[in-house]
Formats: C-alpha cells, structure tokens, sequence
C-alpha cells in the first residue's frame, strides 16, 4: 500500500533552509509551483513502488532537487555567450560582430539611467532621436546627412518607399539577391510599395540598360552590392559613376545598398592614403566613404558587419532625400533604441580616433597575421597534447569572413586540430556545445578543428580550463 504521507505539505517545504535559498533567488510564486509538481512526481513515483522513497528524509531530498531542477530550467536564459572557435569572424547564428571595449561601456553607461534619447538639453525641451550618431557619419562617410533604422533590409525598405512608392525602381538582373533567412531584395521592394524594372542580365548590365529603361514612371536607380556572393568569367557591371552620372542626366536619384559596410582602413581617409596591401578587404570591398565621393543620393549599409558595431541599418547621403526619410510615416516603426545608439556611437568614434584596427574585435581578427594566431595556438595545442587521452596538433587552414561579407576572400590561420580517446569528431563537437560557456568549433575531413582568429584574446585561458575539465 503507498504511504503518502511521507510527502510533506508545501508549507513545510517552504520553511526549510533549501527551499528558501530557492525562494530568495527565483521568487515565491516560481518556487511553489515547482513544489507541487515536484510533489505530484513524487506521488507518481511512490505509487509506483520507487524503493529509495520509502522514508520522509528521502521524499524531502527528491522534492527539493526535483523543484531545483525545474526552476533552473525554467530560468536558465536562451541566450547565452559562447566561445566562437569556428573561424568564422562575423558569425550571424553567433550574433556577428562582438561589441568593442569602449562600445559596452557605453551601453552600461546609458543603460543605467536616463538618457537625453530624445530631449533637446539646449533648448530644455523634447528633442530628435534621429540625430544621434549623425555627425560621426557624416565625419567617417563624406555624407551631408545621416539617419539609423534597425537594420539593412529595414533601411533598404525605408528608401523605397520615401523615394518611390508606386513607381519603378530600376535594378540589376544580376543584384536581385537573396540575403540571409531567405529575404530577396523584390519582396523588399514589394513591401515596400516600389514597383522593380529588371534590366540586364543575370551576369552583364550595362549602364545603356539603366537608360533604355528610364520613362516618366521611373523613381530611383538601385544598386545591390552582392555582398554574399560573387559572379565570375563573362561579366559585366557599369562603374557607379556611369550610374550616377546617367542619374543626373534624368534627374533621378541613385542609391546602393552596400550590405557589409566597410569604412576602410584608418589610412584609407586621409587624401593621399593608398590602401595598404595587407587589408584584406581592400580589392573586394568599396568603402563607404567611396562610394558617397562618387555622387550617390544614398547609401545604406549594416552596423554589425564588418563596421563591427551593433545591429541597424544606416542610411547616409544627401540631405533632402535623408530628411524625406525621417519623415516616413515607417521611421517610427524601423527606428532603433538607446542602446543600439550608444554602441553605435562609441565604436563610429573607435574609427574617427584612428584606432578601430586596434579596439573594435572584427577590425582586430581581419587584422590578426596568421603568424599571432599560431603563437597562441601553439601554447593551447601544447596544453591540451599533455592531458590523458587527447591529441592536439596544428594545422594550417584558412579562416571566413562571413556574414554575407566579401566572399570568397579566405585569411590564412593556424588551426587546432583536437580529438579525444572514444570520441568521434561529431560526439567531442557536441560535447563542447554543452559546456558553460559552449564552445563552437567546427570539423573539417573528419577532424574538429579550433581556430583562434575568432577567440577573444582573454577567452584563450577559459577555452583550455574547460577543455581540461572535459
């Protein structure tokens, strides 16, 4: 016959020291909750004869690590950080650019309390958010005006439809992409209400295409950097000054959407600067910069690529089609948040300084020399050989830059290539996603390989302690 009065009533449970500490960190409500199901588990379990509940010290034991488990699971948060050794620098499942220093200091700083968001201190009265971030735009980019909305799709909607909704935009058969999670630049346009004029073909568009095209309908020329992949052999792609200048031939403005948003090198901005040849991005990625000095109306690009700041979409250009922009109906819903805007600001300022390449982790990992990221590797690989049951040796490899950024260019690294004794390469990759921080690497011909291009610096000590601990 099963005794259930060996469960004690929630109230007892509540007064002991356990049940409490739990109380204290997840709340009552939570805490009780748990209780019960604990309770009803065990009310389960004894009726099925469980043999190790045949005392009240041991239904109180099960209750209380049973109420423990289903807090933390109800708690533990989605998003957590992760170790990326997959080499893989703007790495969009893992969140694309990791914020500088100065970045997330100034979000903790502006988080903590109230901000002037949109309070004008001058004048003591409400004020804009849109200006935020402008002048450091304009400063880096040569634009007369700048605005940021929540990200780039956002902000290639958001010129649609304040430049030409109801009327065609002109396009490229060979820029009609798709980006990530299946969004193609037509159903952009679509949502946008801007109606898309194909011209060209899939691999050769000709500036005479843009004007054979050109009627009373005609609103905007867009160009779509194909940023995420790369078309090569019998092609053909009319320089963005033939467009631009075909623009004011028929006075329509001209926009691009440049994706990845490369500000170049510090060097990059001064007058006499030649880009240097160790920039990886330098024959692949046209600068924002250059491409405002070519006379576009617009430009948009993302903040979380390779610029290495937060997620938005930023529009800058010429002055009156970015104030018809603020003023869409749409800018309230695309619009960004305090924080996105102190992140934003802070790494804009990591740039103007001239020290971006040293302060901002996307700048520094395209920067890393192959030959630093095998120093470090070599101290890991020689800590990790040493343990019982392991085996670490360096390989060379390439590593990505990703996000849809530059394809194609591939940095030369230095890899970690690890096994342990009764584990395949799939079961050790899975082993290290459900460590604490998780550490993502990734296998290559039947071998896991790290690479520390894309580990932070003073990740590399966390990353062999939980290696050591497996």
């Amino acid at each position: 016959m099963p005794d259930f009065r060996l469960i004690p009533s929630i109230e007892q449970l509540r007064q002991r020291p356990t049940v409490r500490a739990l109380e204290a960190r997840f709340g009552a409500d939570a805490t009780v909750t748990a209780l019960r199901a604990a309770a009803m588990a065990v009310r389960g379990a004894i009726a099925a004869g469980d043999a190790a509940l045949s005392t009240e010290p041991a239904v109180i034991a099960r209750m209380e690590a049973d109420a423990d488990s289903r807090l933390h699971d109800v708690f533990q948060p989605s998003l957590v950080p992760v170790i990326n050794a997959s080499g893989v620098i703007i790495h969009t499942n893992l969140g694309r650019a990791p914020l500088s220093p100065a970045a997330i200091e100034r979000v903790a700083a502006i988080a903590h309390g109230y901000s002037s968001l949109e309070y004008d201190l001058g004048r003591g009265e409400r004020g804009r958010r849109d200006v935020h971030a402008e002048a450091l735009l304009c400063r880096l980019t040569g634009a007369e005006a700048a605005v940021v909305v929540n990200n780039n799709a956002a902000a290639t909607m958001i010129v649609l439809a304040a430049l030409a909704p109801g009327r065609e935009v002109i396009v490229s058969r060979g820029e009609l992409v798709e980006i990530g999670g299946g969004f193609r630049v037509p159903d952009v346009m679509a949502q946008s209400g801007a109606v898309l004029r194909e011209v060209g073909t899939t691999n050769k568009t000709r500036a005479a295409d843009y004007g054979a095209a050109i009627n009373e309908r005609t609103a905007l020329i867009l160009r779509v950097h194909p940023s995420n992949f790369r078309i090569e052999g019998f092609t053909e792609r009319p320089n963005l000054t033939d467009l631009v200048t075909l623009g004011k031939k028929f006075n329509i403005p001209v926009a691009e959407d440049l994706g990845s948003g490369y500000l170049g090198t510090e060097s990059d901005r001064s007058q006499t600067a030649v880009r240097p040849h160790s920039d990886p991005l330098a024959a692949v990625e046209p600068s924002v910069e250059e491409t405002v000095a070519a006379g576009v109306d617009l430009c948009c690009f993302s903040g979380d690529k390779l610029l290495g700041g937060p997620q938005a979409g930023i529009i800058v250009g010429k002055g009156a089609p970015v104030d018809r922009i603020r003023k869409h109906p749409l800018m309230r819903a695309l619009r960004v948040d305090k924080m996105t805007y102190a992140a934003l600001e802070a790494t804009l300022a990591e740039y103007a300084a001239g020290r971006a390449s040293m302060t901002v982790p996307v700048q520094q990992m395209l920067a890393m020399p192959a030959a630093n990221v095998r120093a470090r590797a070599e101290i890991i690989a020689a800590a990790i050989a040493r343990l019982a049951s392991w085996r670490a040796e360096l390989v060379d490899g390439v590593s990505a830059i990703g996000g849809g950024s530059a394809p194609g260019v591939e940095l030369a690294t230095w890899l970690i290539a690890i096994a342990k004794d009764g584990l395949t390469p799939d079961a050790l990759e899975a082993r290290l996603r459900q460590l604490t921080p998780p550490v993502i690497a990734r296998i290559e011909r039947d071998r896991l390989l790290l690479d520390l291009r894309t580990v932070l610096p003073d990740q590399d000590a966390a990353l062999l302690r939980l290696i050591q601990a497996m």
